[in-house]
């Protein structure tokens, strides 16, 4: 899995969109002591509920596989010419 050059911003806003779906859904905001990583688990772990994304395998299910998953998630909702896609 090599990582592309804007990964990292494409992963923030994979969270961003996310947290707005998560609202959307009726779930809280998440509070101040809630870690990075349980915030991506629990991101991932909704889009895999609502049928958004496809499940890891039980052996692939780790931080970086779901960061990886939300970076693939994020990068086929925008369009094709977008500046993060470049």
């Amino acid at each position: 899995m090599k990582a592309g050059k804007h990964d990292t911003k494409l992963l923030k806003l994979a969270m961003e969109i996310g947290m707005g779906y998560a609202q959307k859904r009726g779930f809280e905001d998440f509070g101040k002591g809630i870690s990075p990583k349980d915030k991506v688990e629990c991101i991932y772990r909704l889009l895999v509920q609502d049928n958004l994304i496809q499940p890891l395998a039980e052996d692939k299910d780790d931080g970086p596989n779901r960061k990886h998953k939300l970076i693939l998630w994020i990068s086929k909702q925008l369009p094709k010419e977008h500046e993060l896609l470049n």
